[in-house]
């Protein structure tokens, strides 16, 4: 590994534990972390569905975005246990490199976020939380034949069905908002930190469902419809 490598590696992770600390900080303030205070709230009171509009604006605009849908819990106003999941496609012609790539699969997550509102039986919220996600995709892969200039070899290649995966971690902020009656909108964003990874045998994918473009890291952002029954 670099020096630039590990620099980049040391810079994430101090970056997620800043984010991890701001966020236990806050909860601290209102009393235990842990510690779900008796009042006249269930202590399950209730879920949300959402779905995140941003992704499919995203690939209507650009070679690459994702439909996502998730399920929330809510604990006592205060703990909100996620399942998120969602299908992400590209296809994207580069007009430098002449390399054609394409893809299309599922990917989940799961986490838990935390309300970190005084009153946090607020209709409205402020929350941070933790995901760990996964994709299992195929990639095809091209780029057309020629010969280079230098050593007269055919530089073509094409790839069909190329196995790969991605295991990643999500540090979340958001915020969401009631609208009218039970009608919530939501914004988020997220750090995106890769944990682990199979790029098959071509080199590094161009996108990973779920994740976005390629790289260590990424910083996301949902907008969510939120219907919190």
């Amino acid at each position: 590994m670099t020096h630039r490598q590990n620099t980049s590696t040391f810079i994430s992770r101090l970056a997620v534990s800043a984010l991890l600390l701001a966020a236990a900080m806050a909860a601290h303030a209102q009393g235990k972390l842990f510690a779900i205070k008796k009042d006249s709230v269930p202590v399950l009171n209730g879920f949300a569905v959402s779905v995140n509009v941003a992704g499919p604006v995203i690939l209507a605009l650009s070679d690459y975005g994702e439909y996502e849908a998730a399920v929330r819990l809510n604990l006592h106003d205060q703990y909100f246990p996620t399942v998120e999941v969602g299908y992400g496609k590209a296809e994207h012609d580069d007009e430098v490199t002449g390399l054609y790539y394409k893809t299309q699969a599922p990917f989940f997550r799961i986490g838990c976020d935390l309300n970190l509102l005084k009153n946090k039986h607020s209709a409205n919220r402020l929350y941070a939380g933790l995901r760990y996600a996964f994709t299992s995709y195929k990639v095809d892969m091209a780029r057309p034949t020629f010969e280079d200039p230098v050593w007269q070899w055919d530089t073509g290649f094409s790839i069909s069905g190329m196995d790969c995966n991605q295991h990643w971690m999500e540090v979340v902020f958001g915020l969401d908002s009631k609208i009218w009656g039970p009608f919530h909108l939501g914004w988020s964003v997220r750090y995106k930190l890769r944990l682990a990874h199979n790029d098959g045998t071509a080199g590094n994918t161009w996108y990973v469902p779920g994740y976005g473009k390629y790289g260590d890291t990424r910083i996301g952002a949902n907008f969510n419809v939120i219907i919190d029954i």
